[in-house]
């Protein structure tokens, strides 16, 4: 028993320090904050040069911005984010369900459920 403790703390640690780092390297998978209208949306680093970095959002947009508007990705399963249903326009609260990729699992607050991509979701 006194290993599955010890085990979950080094896990729990290793997680809080994860959520500390900068993500700031091509190919990290981020949230950035699009256009600065307060919603995190998730894309990957294209390029990194001189404290700023530029995003090529899951939904194909492109934008670069200072590390200060860039996040570590750090979605999991049973957050709460809102996502375009069916890609329509409007978007809904939910839980995330799962995630595989750019493939998410969305349970709504309204009882609908959907799988969609990335790239239709965003954070607050």
């Amino acid at each position: 028993m006194k290993s599955f403790v010890a085990a979950a703390i080094a896990i729990g640690v290793m997680c809080s320090c994860a959520s500390v780092a900068t993500a700031q390297t091509k190919g990290d998978w981020v949230l950035g904050n699009y256009k600065g209208a307060g919603y995190w949306f998730p894309g990957v680093i294209d390029s990194a040069s001189g404290g700023k970095v530029t995003i090529r959002y899951d939904d194909g947009d492109k934008e670069t911005v200072s590390l200060s508007e860039v996040r570590p990705y750090d979605w999991v399963i049973g957050m709460k984010v809102e996502c375009n249903y069916k890609g329509a326009g409007d978007w809904y609260a939910g839980k995330i369900t799962s995630l595989g990729g750019e493939k998410i699992g969305i349970a709504y607050d309204d009882g609908d459920k959907e799988t969609t991509r990335t790239g239709r979701c965003r954070s607050r």
